[in-house]
């Protein structure tokens, strides 16, 4: 006689309750990060969306509790949008305190050298570093609310008590004040009178300038949000596509 074993014998699996676990933790995933359960989707957009909030982090690394935009992060994905043909232009978005000065300016001027249309929209704040990227688009939105906070240089660490160390901080600034002045149209005297201004921060020396003052002063186009700032960017898209030859032209 066969001995009949009692060990437990395996359930089959099924399917279609493996396919409803995974669907759930889907949904658990979507609203632990994102707060909701759907995320519209963007997979046939001409149209790539960058955003640059927090604090632009240059060569040295900042505390983990910090918001940052890492620049190496960001020039990958502007080189990627470049070489897409899918990819017909682009969104910047900026919620930024502002943070190093060259690798903001590395930013800007790979934004300003773009051949597909750019549009910025600066929303909450575009400070500091951040008013050189605002401005290096083809055009540029503020929000009613945001802010812009224009002041001179900083460094930070070791600072050596010589001549030599003002006139690197002045050459940098001068950097930051020719990109600004040659992508918007502010003027240098303007824009250097707003930077060195004072009675208006409270600690600082500078402007805190705000929505419509921004454009009145010539540094942002116009005062938007993100249906105006996508559909100038689908205009300019628009207008950047080679035109088809009609049925009367002559094509050489």
């Amino acid at each position: 006689m066969s001995d009949v074993s009692n060990s437990p014998q395996p359930t089959p699996s099924n399917p279609n309750q493996e396919g409803k676990d995974q669907k759930e933790s889907g949904i658990l995933d979507k609203i632990q990060q994102l707060g909701q359960t759907n995320v519209p989707q963007m997979d046939q957009s001409n149209i790539h969306v960058l955003t640059i909030i927090g604090q632009i982090e240059g060569h040295m690394q900042l505390p983990p509790q910090n918001k940052t935009t890492k620049y190496e992060h960001i020039i990958p994905q502007l080189v990627a949008a470049e070489q897409n043909p899918k990819i017909e232009g682009l969104l910047i978005i900026l919620n930024t305190v502002g943070g190093d000065v060259e690798a903001g300016l590395a930013l800007a001027e790979m934004i300003s050298s773009m051949s597909k249309p750019t549009v910025t929209l600066v929303l909450g704040g575009g400070h500091s570093i951040g008013v050189p990227i605002a401005v290096a688009a083809d055009y540029s939105f503020i929000a009613e609310t945001a802010t812009m906070t224009i002041h001179p240089v900083r460094l930070t660490g070791l600072v050596i008590g010589v001549p030599q160390t003002f006139e690197y901080l002045d050459k940098m600034q001068d950097r930051v004040v020719s990109f600004v002045t040659r992508h918007s149209s502010i003027s240098e005297e303007n824009f250097k009178e707003l930077m060195l201004s004072k009675g208006n921060l409270t600690r600082d020396i500078g402007s805190n300038v705000v929505g419509k003052d921004a454009v009145s002063y010539g540094i942002i186009n116009e005062v938007g949000g993100i249906g105006q700032a996508i559909k100038k960017l689908n205009e300019m898209i628009e207008q950047n596509r080679p035109q088809s030859p009609g049925n009367g032209d002559v094509v050489q």
